[in-house]
């Protein structure tokens, strides 16, 4: 008698599970997925850089350990992203968290900038804003969905902002680490400017084409940033952080 039972085919709209991922064919995807991979990494030192240093002004430092912390989540999920051979639905589902964290992390760096320059209590209020703002902006890019354009008007006009203010920090104030920030927005600026030119490749080793750049550029955009940061907690003067506190009572 013959023991062996006839298989079954699956259900209709069954699933397969027993697929495995696959790297991207493309060289540019890769090069792309390797510096996301690397820049995630690396804003995540930066996170712990500067949380480490929060006793001198704990508010300032937990927020941008924030900033940077979600720009290492969505530089992981780039990473897949760009790396992974996914199918369309997973592709979008991947880029929902992306955009998301993306957004995040520009309200946050703006609400930094303004914590710079009026204190804590202005960022205090403007913090939700900001965040409704980036939250806005998510909601926007699932409406006008296959373009990046709209992050990156987002990111341009928070980033020239950013950069005012730093500039006048620098120049009307002896705060410690503010050229640094400067030069940290400027060189962000500059990033963003090679990642809007599709047409930008460059070859070291590797092809990097104007995600690749980016990245590239960005990571020492982060050097400075940290940088001005860790000046700026390591010299915070105590009558400076007295005034900065908020009574339990007030908003």
């Amino acid at each position: 008698m013959n023991s062996k039972k006839k298989r079954t085919p699956p259900p209709r709209g069954a699933v397969k599970t027993n697929r495995t991922m696959e790297l991207i064919d493309s060289p540019t995807e890769q090069t792309t997925a390797i510096t996301d991979l690397i820049l995630a990494v690396f804003s995540f030192g930066c996170a712990l850089s500067v949380r480490r240093r929060r006793t001198a002004d704990p508010w300032k430092a937990t927020l941008w350990a924030w900033a940077f912390g979600l720009l290492s989540l969505a530089s992981a999920l780039g990473a897949a992203a760009h790396g992974l051979t996914l199918s369309p639905a997973a592709h979008r589902l991947l880029w929902l968290p992306l955009n998301m964290a993306l957004g995040l992390v520009i309200a946050l760096f703006v609400v930094g900038a303004i914590y710079d320059l009026w204190g804590l209590r202005v960022a205090r209020r403007l913090l939700p804003i900001l965040i409704a703002v980036g939250l806005a902006f998510f909601a926007f890019a699932q409406i006008i969905t296959g373009t990046f354009s709209v992050f990156l008007i987002y990111e341009g006009v928070a980033m020239f902002l950013a950069l005012i203010i730093y500039i006048r920090i620098a120049r009307n104030r002896s705060r410690p680490g503010a050229k640094l920030m400067v030069a940290g927005v400027l060189i962000t600026i500059i990033a963003a400017v090679f990642q809007a030119n599709r047409n930008i490749e460059l070859t070291l080793f590797w092809t990097f084409d104007h995600n690749g750049v980016f990245h590239l550029i960005q990571m020492t955009a982060l050097v400075a940033l940290v940088a001005g940061l860790r000046a700026a907690l390591e010299t915070v003067p105590e009558a400076s952080r007295l005034s900065r506190r908020v009574p339990p009572d007030e908003p």
